[in-house]
């Protein structure tokens, strides 16, 4: 039987998968409802110090379906910000689900304003509590810009090296930086927090979007009292944004464990994040319009994946297909020599058919 854990960063993982930081991690209760269905480890919702700075508004979510089956959800939209429940609570509930389940990994996603000592302390205040790694938010789309928070804070390279080094100096634990996908070129932050210290990326983050207007309204949805904003898109929609996300953090910043994340429905998704580089896979809108019991299926499929390759440990699965990748010039050139080769092919045929034709021919002769 296959061995389903992996290590990073000195962590070790019973799987590979892990829930995201959103709904799914949004107190104790499911956390631990989490570790018990078998999760290999879960992000927790978004903290930050000033819990009361938080405002969430009903409805906060919006459904893109497929027009000719209302029931299948092709993409997610959410204006949902970040934890509004205070920071003494969770550090109570982070302390006490490490307890209680001290073999699954759990990860703190953190958030904070662009100022050291606030940064300094909600890591050192995070990490007290026992959790096994941090995850810095550096790239929710939507919500607190003013604050210069997430994705305001995640599309600036010189923030996200600064960020990423003053969480780390701070920390006893692996730092994670979370990337966000609103940017021309995904390397470029992702190199700035390895200069940071970061000790592994994540990606992605929720696609900046507008999930569609009501044509009976006229009013963008999700409406909130006839208005709305830009929100985060995810969901099966956006797996190939993320695969495209992943494979070029990968290729850029060798040696550096990335978590990949977007689009995530079945094992398939979760094994193509894999062979693009990611050492571990997150999911979130998956597990909401699935169940967490999609845990099970999961690991199956990693399993299953795993004996028909031939493969015993997960490790063997990151970056595989990383290789495959090349440029455009790259694969006219490989093309052109394909044909080169299969000409010569024709050639030597011809040849050798020719030359049994004339041999043929002589011994009817004589």
């Amino acid at each position: 039987m296959a061995d389903l854990s992996i290590e990073v960063n000195g962590i070790r993982f019973p799987n590979p998968f892990v829930l995201a930081s959103g709904p799914p991690g949004t107190n104790a209760r499911v956390i631990k409802r989490s570790f018990e269905l078998g999760w290999g480890g879960i992000v927790c919702k978004t903290i930050s110090l000033d819990h009361s700075k938080v405002h969430n508004t009903v409805p906060r979510y919006g459904k893109l379906t497929d027009p000719e089956n209302k029931k299948k959800v092709i993409g997610f939209q959410n204006i949902e910000l970040i934890s509004d429940r205070p920071f003494e609570l969770w550090l109570e509930e982070l302390a006490e689900c490490k307890e209680a389940y001290p073999e699954r990994v759990l990860i703190a996603s953190i958030m904070e304003e662009c100022e050291k000592d606030r940064w300094v302390e909600i890591v050192e205040r995070t990490q007290a509590t026992g959790v096994d790694a941090l995850e810095l938010n550096l790239s929710c789309p939507h919500g607190l810009p003013e604050r210069k928070m997430g994705a305001a804070m995640g599309q600036d390279p010189e923030l996200v090296e600064q960020v990423t080094r003053w969480a780390k100096d701070a920390a006893t634990i692996p730092v994670w930086s979370k990337m966000t996908p609103n940017v021309t070129d995904p390397t470029i932050p992702a190199k700035a927090a390895v200069r940071g210290g970061a000790d592994g990326i994540s990606a992605i983050n929720t696609i900046l979007c507008i999930i569609g207007v009501n044509l009976e309204t006229l009013r963008p949805m999700p409406t909130v009292e006839g208005y709305t904003v830009p929100g985060g898109y995810s969901g099966r929609a956006v797996l190939p944004i993320a695969l495209r996300h992943v494979m070029e953090i990968g290729r850029s910043c060798p040696g550096v464990p990335v978590s990949g994340m977007g689009g995530v429905e079945s094992a398939a998704d979760a094994l193509q994040h894999m062979l693009l580089g990611a050492s571990t896979v997150q999911v979130c809108t998956g597990a909401m319009l699935k169940g967490y019991e999609m845990i099970a299926e999961l690991c199956a499929g990693l399993e299953a994946f795993m004996d028909k390759q031939g493969m015993t440990a997960v490790s063997e699965i990151v970056g595989k297909s990383l290789p495959y990748f090349s440029t455009h010039a790259d694969l006219v050139e490989r093309q052109r020599q394909a044909k080169r080769e299969k000409a010569g092919e024709a050639q030597r045929d011809d040849m050798w058919k020719g030359d049994i034709a004339s041999e043929t021919d002589s011994l009817v002769t004589d």
